[in-house]
């Protein structure tokens, strides 16, 4: 028998339902949609994801209790109870109470309505069912620790262009609308007339301040919208096709993906998945939304009884190099490891495409804002520099 209750977690669910008598087996939350969606970031479920930061040290926590011998309900009570972030120990405790229920851990980690990735919830059950969770986990700790080391080095790099480009434009929009308005008072006073950088740079600064009272609140407007507008699934489609087309990031996108997908795709054959099993979760790691819709004919490919090498030259978006090492892994018999080795060379290959994309925009940006500041200074300063010439010239016609 199948009943639907509002409460507002897995926990309350449960204890509701077996005040009324009822024996429960499993608790489902349901798919956030709609709105809701939009407002948890269109992540689906009951609780947002878990940080990657605490969820790497919960599984690396995990992975030496189990390896210890400790049973995995006295473990995750453990975990629970030394956890630092609340929404961690939040959604450990409905885990808790699923495994004192019966349930295993992979199905109480499953029904938690997407707060742990689907990778890791058929890891944790391919471990289960092969009676080695704690070498799962310790793969899936390694898998873990690169993807974190990958995000560190994409923030750190981009860091410093999106701090230029944001300093950069609060200086310009300080110059336009406080600096150059009060200039602008001084040049009436000259009498002669302003060269025409001054006109446009005078012109458009008081544009904008009479209309920054609208332009200010279409502009934030526009931002929410265009944010909404991106969490949808035509609006994630079409910035995921933008990016491809920008010369060195659609590189490193292509590049990133190949990593990430090959990766999650070992550490599932690892586990003892199937190839179609893995490969249908592990494209899921596709970020790009054009890139895994162009995948969405491998599955069927293989399925068919296709070589999986033919069903990746069929999406029309891999690199040639890492077809050709997949065959000779497909082929050798050896493809885990050879997917292992495929993901090591992409990751190194966008870490020199990234460091190509931070060096090419750096200097971009301050050759663009540079100018923008020395075309404002020049409308400045030009309209100084021709009343004194022209105070000059008079003084030296009256000697």
């Amino acid at each position: 028998m199948t009943r639907t209750v509002e409460a507002t977690g897995v926990q309350e669910a449960r204890a509701r339902l077996e005040r009324e008598g009822f024996r429960v087996f499993n608790v489902t939350p349901p798919r956030t949609s709609g709105v809701a969606a939009l407002t948890r970031f269109g992540r689906a479920g009951a609780h947002p994801r878990v940080k990657a930061n605490d969820f790497l040290l919960f599984n690396q926590q995990l992975a030496a209790l189990v390896r210890a011998g400790i049973p995995i309900l006295q473990a995750i009570s453990m975990l629970r109870k030394r956890a630092a972030s609340a929404r961690l120990r939040t959604v450990l405790g409905e885990v808790e109470e699923q495994i004192r229920g019966g349930a295993a851990l992979s199905q109480a980690f499953a029904s938690q309505g997407g707060v742990f990735p689907r990778i890791y919830t058929a890891s944790i059950l391919a471990g289960e069912r092969s009676g080695a969770l704690d070498e799962v986990l310790g793969r899936y700790v390694s898998y873990m620790r690169r993807n974190v080391a990958l995000r560190r080095k994409i923030r750190g790099a981009l860091a410093y262009p999106l701090f230029l480009l944001f300093a950069s434009a609060c200086m310009v929009t300080f110059l336009t609308v406080y600096v150059v308005p009060r200039m602008s008072e001084l040049f009436a006073g000259f009498g002669n007339e302003l060269p025409t950088v001054t006109q446009i740079v005078v012109g458009l600064s008081r544009w904008l301040t009479v209309n920054i009272l609208w332009i200010g609140p279409l502009v934030i407007g526009g931002s929410i919208v265009l944010f909404l507008w991106s969490r949808t699934p035509n609006g994630k489609l079409y910035i995921s096709k933008m990016l491809l087309k920008i010369p060195l990031a659609g590189g490193l996108v292509v590049q990133l993906s190949v990593a990430q997908a090959t990766r999650s795709l070992a550490t599932l054959l690892a586990g003892g998945i199937t190839l179609v099993e893995s490969w249908e979760i592990a494209s899921e790691s596709i970020t790009n939304f054009e890139l895994r819709r162009r995948s969405s004919s491998i599955l069927p490919m293989i399925r068919e009884g296709r070589s999986f090498t033919e069903s990746l030259e069929t999406a029309d978006w891999m690199p040639p190099l890492a077809i050709d090492m997949i065959g000779i892994g497909e082929r050798s018999g050896s493809l885990r490891e050879m997917l292992d080795e495929v993901a090591v060379f992409y990751d190194a290959e966008s870490e020199v495409r990234l460091e190509q994309l931070t060096t090419t925009l750096e200097p971009a940006i301050l050759v663009v804002m540079g100018g923008v500041v020395v075309t404002i200074l020049l409308a400045i300063y030009l309209p100084i520099i021709q009343s004194i010439s022209s105070g000059a010239g008079v003084t030296g016609a009256h000697r």
